[in-house]
């Protein structure tokens, strides 16, 4: 409510980064918007391309629609009408994906509405730390499945780095007039501060700057058509 929106921007919405098997994926929306109209989704859509093009730095990143199927005729009225806006979209948009999807890489914008993204969210965290402790209880049954580990270490860190959420700090807030980063209430330091280094290097990459570009160029192509 205090930076307000930028022009454009019927809703603000909630980037999430997520690991994938062919690079990092990004989730929008993970929360901010529980209801969310099929022109709200087009708008996620516009400003997640933005954004992974600006702080990713992937060239032309592939779009889709977060759908319990890939056929255009699946999911519910909401998804179905913001199917077809994002035919017209100025981004590159795919088609429809499905939960699977997400951690595969393939596709590197995906768009939902707040309530699902945010229950993918939570899922993805609570299975990375499940991994985790199963990984770890595996190891320690054996002498050899120790010196397994001790010999792997290095990977297994990486690995681990890889799905730990705190590497991101947050999810950032795109649609304000200014830098938002959204954090759990019980965020480690560590998360606190990579959402400090995310929130710089948002700045430094002027990516509210190129949301404000992006959008009102769709917007003046819109009125000449």
């Amino acid at each position: 409510l205090t930076l307000g929106r930028l022009k454009g921007v019927e809703r603000p919405a909630l980037a999430g980064i997520f690991p994938g098997a062919k690079g990092n994926v990004v989730l929008i929306d993970v929360g901010a918007n529980v209801d969310t109209k099929p022109r709200q989704l087009f708008e996620f859509g516009i400003m997640g391309d933005i954004f992974t093009r600006s702080l990713l730095n992937i060239d032309n990143p592939k779009v889709g629609i977060l759908n319990i199927g890939q056929e255009g005729s699946k999911g519910n009225e909401q998804v179905r009408i913001a199917h077809e806006l994002f035919k017209k979209g100025p981004f590159n948009f795919v088609g429809n994906v499905e939960g699977r999807d997400i951690f595969s890489g393939d596709v590197q914008v995906i768009v939902s509405d707040g309530f699902v993204g945010n229950v993918a969210l939570k899922l993805s965290e609570g299975m990375a730390e499940t991994i985790g402790v199963m990984f770890e209880r595996e190891i320690s049954r054996s002498l050899i499945s120790r010196l397994g580990f001790w010999l792997s270490r290095r990977a297994f860190e990486h690995f681990k780095r890889n799905l730990d959420y705190t590497e991101h700090g947050g999810a950032l807030l795109l649609g304000v007039k200014g830098v938002g980063i959204i954090c759990h209430g019980d965020s480690s330091p560590k998360a606190i501060k990579n959402a400090i280094r995310t929130a710089i290097d948002f700045v430094n990459n002027h990516v509210k700057e190129r949301l404000e570009e992006g959008l009102a160029a769709f917007q003046t192509k819109g009125n000449e058509r």
